[in-house]
């Protein structure tokens, strides 16, 4: 029976995956009901607040008869709590269904094996473990905050084939920033902007380049915006400051909640990086993409602080300027478009 669970957990992987940028701070979930080795229903979690990936599983099959004749696979734990809605455990036992395939176990302590237990309780059989590698992949965000009690770090930044991220630039002045990559890689970190729940650059990012690290060129929402800025020298008119999406301020000078705009203060005198994040945890942030400039970058990597990096070459020679951070990893895969290389990089020892 083995194959069989792991097939229909693939496909609650599958599914789940369809939730990417709709869920968070929830994790992705993706559920099957299957009866004599036929899928009657399927489900996933769409959107935070609203219905899990069991209940809309359930909600699909046409003949509920059956539900007390099959097996529900879920990619992660059912909830045991009522929350923004009813807990999935009670829900699946009050439809008689008399067995549960389970991924992976939910790390959040409301959970946390307690959905599993509901279900013992109530006499239900239960198999756990099925793909729990793959399915603790898929929410590596989610487990990252609830384990590590911080944001899932993701680093990103283009460079040429010599190794460096930007010429040399004043603020104010030429030349203008060249672009490395195409116009295809350009958009691709737009579609990531919808995927992840924040993406941050320093002062110096927002003085040469403002600017708006908003999802222009795909679909979905906008990420909160995070910037450093020290004494507060940055002027409103920058874009990074606009209505069009939440702006988190971190300064050395005040607290202050003004519209989409958050001024956090934070010591500056020790570990920067690990105040942000504590931040960011408190606020129910879970992924971040750190885009710049190279201080902010370094800062991340020095300190250790990061889960996965995406880098990309273009295929351009600026013979000097500034070096692209020292990174002194391999990458997992590459993928190629057109002139442009991307390398991923993960750093999964830090996870769990």
């Amino acid at each position: 029976m083995t194959g069989t669970h792991e097939k229909y957990i693939r496909r609650c992987i599958e599914l789940a995956r369809k939730g990417l940028g709709n869920v968070s701070p929830n994790p992705m979930v993706g559920s099957v009901i299957v009866y004599n080795d036929t899928i009657i229903g399927e489900g996933y979690h769409r959107k935070w607040g609203e219905a899990h990936a069991e209940v809309n599983a359930v909600n699909s099959v046409k003949d509920k008869s059956l539900l007390k004749e099959s097996t529900i696979y879920v990619s992660l734990e059912p909830c045991a709590h009522f929350g923004k809605t009813p807990s999935c455990a009670d829900m699946i036992v009050r439809e008689n269904i008399p067995k549960i395939v389970v991924g992976s176990i939910d790390p959040y302590f409301q959970v946390a094996g307690k959905g599993i237990q509901k279900l013992k309780i109530a006499g239900r059989d239960v198999i756990t473990g099925v793909l729990e590698k793959e399915c603790i992949e898929l929410n590596k965000r989610f487990y990252t905050f609830h384990l590590k009690k911080r944001p899932y770090v993701i680093l990103k930044w283009a460079q040429t084939k010599d190794g460096f991220i930007d010429q040399m630039r004043e603020v104010g002045k030429e030349p203008k920033a060249l672009w490395i990559t195409n116009d295809y890689c350009r958009t691709l970190v737009h579609k990531w902007r919808t995927e992840e729940d924040a993406f941050m650059v320093g002062t110096n990012t927002v003085l040469l380049d403002n600017p708006q690290l908003t999802a222009r060129n795909w679909f979905g929402r906008n990420p909160v915006r995070i910037t450093i800025d020290r004494n507060l020298s940055l002027d409103k008119s920058f874009k990074i400051f606009n209505n069009e999406a939440e702006t988190i301020v971190f300064n050395s000078l005040k607290y202050l909640a003004d519209g989409n705009l958050t001024f956090v203060k934070i010591n500056f005198k020790t570990n920067i990086i690990s105040q942000v994040l504590e931040k960011l945890y408190d606020e129910q942030i879970q992924s971040i993409v750190v885009e710049g400039g190279l201080k902010t970058l370094q800062s991340f990597i020095d300190a250790g602080l990061w889960d996965e990096a995406r880098v990309f070459t273009g295929d351009y020679n600026f013979g000097n300027g500034i070096p692209a951070p020292a990174f002194r990893h391999k990458p997992k895969k590459t993928e190629v478009f057109d002139e442009s290389e991307l390398g991923w990089y993960f750093n999964f020892e830090t996870i769990f």
